[in-house]
């Protein structure tokens, strides 16, 4: 299925803008989270076992060989020439800026690297990281920065302990744009009492305030989480395939194709998930996701 005619998937923005297949590399630059060292919180998220979406680098890897490990292994898979560095594990601005200035360089100075993208918190960009994200943009480097927002309703990040409102966030993206920053937002299908009026809410609000990408996945349950727990004791329902789909492919119809989606849905290793099955079938569901939005086209 061609998803570029409903929508602008980051792999086409990249190749449109570079001229040849661009894909990310996995960095672990050995971050931890002020939700779980104590700063906001202990423990995390409720859904969060960070080994569920962590790159499979090893941190005492220097960067410039989990780039490199990562390039190879991609290069087996498919063509790729051009790179971006993708931090990705933990929040990847929540340190010293002279760190972050060191593990950034590197990533930057590897061959085939023509940018980077940096997932963290929307209460971990101060001014100073975004001047230096901004920094290494105005160099000609393709820079993202990533918001983990997951939901535009405060009892919903409040339920999931997430330890920010939308407030923070909202803050965080008009200070990233004063900067002239693209972001790209993560949010997050089948959060504890939310249907699909939320998503479409959350979405909405982020849309209001001009973000450049998106990123959108299902609440899946993995072991070691509070989310597992709760699962187990019947305290939380996944989303359905069905209703995901459904929704999902609501979300892409209502954005202007101008936002660049990034992801469209999400799983975890195998050893890792627990729920919901469904999240097992990567290009199952992407697949339905097309086939969602050729219908609703010839529907309307």
């Amino acid at each position: 299925m061609d998803m570029t005619r409903h929508a602008t998937t980051l792999g086409s923005y990249l190749k449109a803008k570079w001229g040849v297949p661009v894909h990310k590399v996995s960095i672990n630059g050995d971050f931890t989270c002020p939700n779980r060292d104590g700063k906001k919180g202990i423990g995390g998220c409720t859904f969060c076992n960070n080994a569920s979406f962590s790159p499979a680098n090893k941190v005492v890897d220097s960067v410039a060989e989990q780039v490199a490990a990562g390039q190879k292994m991609i290069r087996k898979r498919k063509p790729a020439d051009k790179f971006l560095a993708y931090f990705q594990a933990y929040t990847n601005t929540y340190a010293a800026i002279e760190y972050l200035r060191t593990l950034y360089d590197s990533a930057l100075m590897q061959p085939d690297v023509i940018g980077m993208s940096v997932g963290t918190r929307p209460d971990c960009v101060p001014d100073p990281v975004l001047e230096l994200l901004a920094n290494y943009q105005s160099q000609g480097h393709e820079v993202w920065l990533e918001l983990g927002l997951q939901s535009a309703r405060d009892e919903s990040l409040e339920k999931v302990n997430r330890g920010h409102g939308f407030a923070e966030y909202e803050d965080a993206i008009k200070r990233a744009h004063g900067f002239g920053l693209k972001v790209c937002t993560h949010l997050i299908v089948g959060l504890p009492g939310e249907r699909a009026e939320d998503s479409y809410y959350s979405l909405d609000k982020v849309l209001a305030l001009g973000v450049e990408g998106l990123k959108i996945h299902p609440l899946h349950v993995v072991k070691g989480t509070q989310l597992a727990r709760q699962w187990k004791q019947g305290l939380y329902e996944p989303i359905t395939e069905e209703d995901y789909v459904r929704v999902t492919a609501e979300m892409v119809r209502r954005t202007p194709k101008s936002v660049v989606f990034h992801r469209l849905t999400g799983t975890a290793s195998e050893d890792l998930l627990l729920a919901p099955e469904w999240c097992r079938k990567k290009w199952r569901v992407l697949n339905a996701i097309a086939q969602e939005l050729e219908s609703t086209a010839v529907a309307i």
